[in-house]
């Protein structure tokens, strides 16, 4: 027995464990929902009408912010585009290419629609766990800033007379956040990131076929250079890297869509009637809708609280301002990038047969590019590897800012964590940890549980915070 199926073997009880507690599943028409999601979308659901459907009147003004200039005279650490591009390089990932073919694989054209009602519905949250991110932040002595769930449940509760329970939900986000973080935002994005590495270089016969530990130093060479200088570092690289990749794969589909623009009004029409279709592949309409809900779930985050421990280090004396920046942020990652790859798929290789067959992923979306453009699967792939080292940036803040909640704000705490993060990064593309992963997985989708709850009891002061700001600037939704 090998060394990975040793270690795999030895967490697998664990993993099945957590899971089926995480990923319980109810039954709706005889179809499986996941409870957690359907925990999410409720809490989505509920924020857009609590706060007036700010995800779609509150646009404007989102823009607004992050195409002005940010105040240098206020407590924070980046911009608003700064801010919002380390949570979108956070999101986008490896999920906008793969995870949206397997969801279009089993549920067909339908699950991008309800996709994209998902990824409108969570823009409200975003907006909300943003604005508490910042409410509720720590400014340190020298200046950086410490915000996210743990801050705004341990400092929320205690506003409403509940320290002790505050305080608990604040240490269990912050020790779940970091845990997690060495899986989903790290040894997966190193290991995904390698097997496209692979393929650039020659698949089987590439030199660096058996040779994991290499592609690892590099990499967590070029991460552990950018996270040294912390989040106004990090910030820097995202703000470069992430318009760079966003508006490259958005060009290249719909290029790729121009190619076959005859089949685009029928890829439409499929979203629209599939979605509703009780006669579609996943099984009805219901089917469709939570393959759909379920991958904008697992795209954006949206309820998580995880990125905004990136927008509390934003510059900024108005907390609603970042929560106003962060409806941006689910628009990019699930309505756009998400239904460029849904379109893409759609109007080139799919048809209803895929369901069964064994392409899934990333192998489905480069079949659908090379299709239409031989060989463009490889910019494709380079592509892929720059979201998942983007999004290792960003989940390496996320860990090491509930790490410091634990163990406390220090240069040496802080340089500990970041060591041990680019140690995971070279372990990820050496082995295949099956099992670690499904508990990294649901140790991240845990935390909605407390974060949501947290959100509830906030959202009257948020929206108090909303209406002080209307009133002082006019009111721009």
């Amino acid at each position: 027995m090998n060394i990975d199926r040793a270690i795999d073997k030895f967490f697998e009880p664990f993993a099945e464990l957590l899971s089926s507690f995480i990923f319980y599943e109810i039954k709706i028409f005889d179809q499986d929902f996941p409870l957690i999601v359907l925990w999410l979308i409720f809490a989505g659901i509920f924020f857009t009408f609590y706060f007036r459907f700010i995800n779609l009147f509150g646009l404007k003004h989102a823009i607004d912010l992050v195409t002005g200039k940010s105040n240098s005279k206020v407590d924070g650490e980046v911009s608003h585009f700064q801010a919002l591009s380390t949570a979108v390089s956070g999101t986008v990932g490896i999920g906008n290419i793969g995870g949206v073919a397997i969801a279009i694989s089993i549920g067909g054209p339908g699950a991008t629609f309800w996709l994209i009602v998902a990824g409108f519905l969570g823009m409200t949250t975003k907006f909300i766990e943003c604005t508490a991110g910042v409410l509720f932040r720590r400014v340190h002595k020298n200046g950086s800033i410490s915000g996210g769930p743990m801050h705004y449940l341990e400092h929320g509760f205690k506003k409403y007379g509940f320290k002790n329970l505050g305080r608990g939900l604040g240490i269990f986000y912050a020790a779940a956040i970091t845990i997690g973080c060495l899986g989903i935002g790290n040894m997966f994005q190193s290991n995904q990131a390698f097997e496209q590495f692979v393929f650039l270089t020659g698949y089987e016969s590439s030199f660096f076929a058996d040779k994991g530990w290499l592609f690892g130093l590099a990499i967590s060479g070029m991460v552990a250079i950018v996270i040294l200088g912390g989040i106004k570092s990090i910030a820097k690289v995202t703000s470069t890297l992430v318009p760079f990749m966003a508006i490259f794969y958005v060009i290249a589909c719909l290029i790729i869509i121009l190619f076959n623009l005859d089949e685009l009004p029928l890829a439409i029409q499929s979203i629209f009637r599939e979605a509703f279709s009780k006669s579609s592949v996943a099984g009805g309409m219901i089917g469709v809708m939570i393959i759909g809900f379920q991958r904008a779930v697992f795209s954006n985050e949206a309820g998580l609280g995880s990125s905004s421990i990136a927008h509390s280090a934003v510059k900024t004396n108005q907390p609603i301002t970042e929560g106003y920046v962060a409806l941006l942020e689910p628009l990019i990652d699930t309505i756009i990038i998400c239904t460029m790859t849904s379109l893409v798929i759609l109007v080139t290789v799919y048809d209803p047969s895929l369901s069964s067959s064994n392409i899934e992923g990333v192998a489905l979306t480069s079949k659908a590019f090379d299709s239409t453009i031989p060989g463009s699967s490889l910019p494709l792939s380079f592509i892929a590897i720059l979201f998942a080292f983007s999004t290792m940036l960003a989940w390496s803040y996320y860990g090491m800012k509930g790490w410091t909640y634990l163990f406390g704000n220090s240069p040496f705490i802080e340089n500990i964590f970041k060591v041990i993060f680019c140690i995971f990064i070279v372990l990820g593309c050496m082995i295949n940890l099956d099992s670690v992963l499904k508990i990294s997985d649901a140790i991240i989708f845990i935390v909605a549980i407390p974060n949501i709850i947290g959100l509830y009891l906030l959202a009257p002061l948020v929206k108090k915070e909303l209406k002080e700001y209307k009133e002082k600037i006019g009111d721009i939704s």
